[in-house]
């Protein structure tokens, strides 16, 4: 009873240590803006299907990079600490570029935005992909599938309120959300180069 507690315990623990670096990269309050202005004056079962359509979008490309990443490392001859690295430092410019520099702009509407530019590359865009391919790594496929699909469902909800939410929140408080979790990406990123690092050398210690 007390193993079937434990792993249990720990499930839960690496479900959760995989569901904040993913739930930080979405940043679902931090692209809600850009989702009102891109359904402005869109009527609301349009709007339902975009939303509908913007979510199995980013699941479809999230699943599918799960698959066939690794396959695609083996073949270039990159390790997972060379990913871990290069996608901590990715996720750093982005981090460091949301915090200093430029806002989410305002995208042209077309009839597919639901596939681009809302599923690709705003809710799973490279900051994504990154934490996906690290947290399988790092907690495994479970947990790492379980919190994405959770992370989604998150997004699903928040955009079908997304109205009485931005209301709520108002303009200031939408974009101060957006800069602590930039911050948090940028800390998370810091962590990735880290244990990319750590790895390396722990690699490189390997008896040959």
């Amino acid at each position: 009873m007390k193993e079937l507690s434990f792993l249990h315990i720990e499930h839960w623990h690496n479900f959760f240590l995989a569901f904040i670096p993913l739930f930080i990269a979405i940043d679902v309050i931090g692209i809600l803006p850009v989702f009102m202005s891109l359904a402005e004056g869109i009527e609301k079962p349009q709007k339902t299907k975009i939303i509908h359509q913007s979510v199995i979008t980013a699941l479809s490309v999230s699943i599918g990079f799960l698959a066939i990443g690794k396959f695609v490392f083996s073949v270039l001859g990159i390790e997972i600490y060379d990913f871990k690295m290069a996608g901590g430092l990715l996720l750093l410019v982005f981090a460091i570029n949301d915090l200093l520099f430029a806002e989410r702009g305002k995208r042209t509407f077309t009839t597919t935005m639901g596939v681009v530019p809302l599923g690709i590359p705003l809710i799973v865009g490279p900051a994504v992909l990154t934490s996906i391919i690290v947290t399988v790594d790092t907690y495994g496929y479970v947990p790492t599938i379980t919190s994405l699909m959770v992370n989604l469902i998150i997004v699903w909800i928040v955009f079908l309120k997304s109205e009485f939410i931005y209301r709520l929140m108002g303009d200031g408080g939408s974009k101060a959300f957006a800069k602590v979790a930039a911050l948090l990406l940028a800390a998370i990123a810091v962590m990735m180069i880290r244990r990319g690092f750590i790895d390396m050398l722990l690699y490189m210690k390997k008896p040959s």
